[in-house]
């Protein structure tokens, strides 16, 4: 009889059992998967921020404006050669619960500012020439279904009243990463028809051609309208975001905390199943030992045991967690990067092959080291 054979037939024994000990594999690599792709949703916006991108704001606040007048001024600023902004609307879509950035862009410089996000050159013409054209994101389109044409009604919550907007461009991401959930639309509608940001801005964006002089840039520009009556504060973007995810906690820390507790529990659980089981089969080893098994071949077989269990419910975890995540978003917007990486499905399998080695081993080893007499005295 060869290894395969033997391997199959331990495995039928104990169905119950085996299933158990798979359906907690599952779970957890399902767990794994899900914790993944909420810090991948997080984070993600840091590793994929612009290295040549500033973001100017209020020194008080986010929420705080900047006057239209210092685009002017950053303008002039050597290393600077390029200036953008933007400013939140806040708007809501039929009920509360749709939640999705929107934003009024300037529609000079925005497309410049982010090459990452693809838009057809018509649909950006066609934007920049209706007043309340807007473009929204892939992903956000297919969450509503809309379309090129169709007319869009926000109420305004920060700015009163109904605000209607034409869908004339539908943006892409050139990476996986990238958010397709924003709505833009343009900042002369919301200046022509508000006198509350009339001649006021939420927040600037600077390219620069020298991502190495990012800090001197940034103080430059500080120092430049300190003691004003609208102070700034100027970071990289990829420091500006890290900033704003810190707000919400340590996720990072709250996530390794509930995967280790997670993982460590599996592997007790499995090592105690993975021991009973091989104490159940004391007299087998004894037997298989005197018909001329080594102790090497009875240790692969245990180990290799341990390992099918542990594959087979860590890879129907993960594949639950890959079709959870291509449902898209659950949160309404809330993380619009969600998606399951495949270095995150290599990164679970190897976890899972860790943790059926680590359940496995001690009962393998102490089955290579019975001896004849011992296991067949136990029968």
């Amino acid at each position: 009889m060869n290894n395969l054979s033997l391997l199959l037939v331990n495995f039928r024994r104990k169905r119950v059992r085996k299933i158990l000990t798979v359906c907690s594999f599952a779970v957890a690599l399902f767990l794994f998967g899900i914790l993944a792709i909420i810090h991948d949703a997080f984070y993600q916006s840091i590793e994929v921020a612009g290295a040549d991108r500033l973001i100017v704001q209020n020194k008080i606040s986010l929420i705080m404006p900047l006057p239209y007048s210092y685009r002017e001024k950053l303008k002039q600023i050597q290393g600077i050669d390029l200036v953008s902004f933007g400013s939140w609307f806040g708007g809501v879509y039929q009920t509360e619960r749709n939640f999705f950035m929107q934003f009024a862009v300037d529609t000079e410089t925005w497309s410049g500012m982010f090459p990452e996000f693809i838009i057809p050159p018509e649909q950006w013409k066609a934007f920049t020439e209706d007043r309340q054209g807007c473009i929204v994101g892939q992903g956000l389109a297919e969450r509503f279904n809309w379309k090129l044409g169709d007319r869009i009604p926000l109420k305004g919550t920060v700015f009163q009243g109904v605000w209607d907007f034409n869908v004339r461009g539908i943006y892409h991401g050139k990476r996986p990463s990238d958010d397709t959930t924003q709505f833009w639309f343009q900042y002369k509608y919301l200046d022509e028809q508000s006198d509350l940001m009339r001649g006021y801005v939420g927040w600037y964006y600077i390219h620069i051609n020298d991502p190495d002089r990012a800090v001197e840039i940034s103080r430059e520009i500080d120092s430049q309208f300190a003691n004003s009556p609208f102070e700034t504060v100027t970071a990289t973007e990829k420091a500006w975001t890290a900033a704003f995810i810190k707000q919400f906690g340590n996720i990072k820390l709250l996530l390794l905390s509930v995967g280790g507790v997670v993982f460590f529990t599996l592997l007790l659980i499995t090592g105690s199943n993975m021991a009973m089981s091989i104490r159940e089969r004391t007299g087998e080893i004894g037997i298989m030992k005197t018909l001329g098994f080594s102790g090497k071949r009875i240790l692969f077989m245990v180990l290799a045991e341990s390992l099918i269990i542990a594959v087979t419910g860590g890879g129907i975890g993960l594949i639950m967690a890959k079709l959870f995540a291509m449902r898209g978003d659950p949160t309404g917007g809330f993380l619009p990067s969600f998606f399951l990486s495949s270095r995150n499905i290599v990164l679970g399998l190897t976890i899972a092959i860790l943790i059926g080695l680590g359940a496995g081993i001690i009962p393998a080893v102490q089955s290579m080291r019975l001896k004849i007499v011992d296991a067949l005295r136990r029968v």
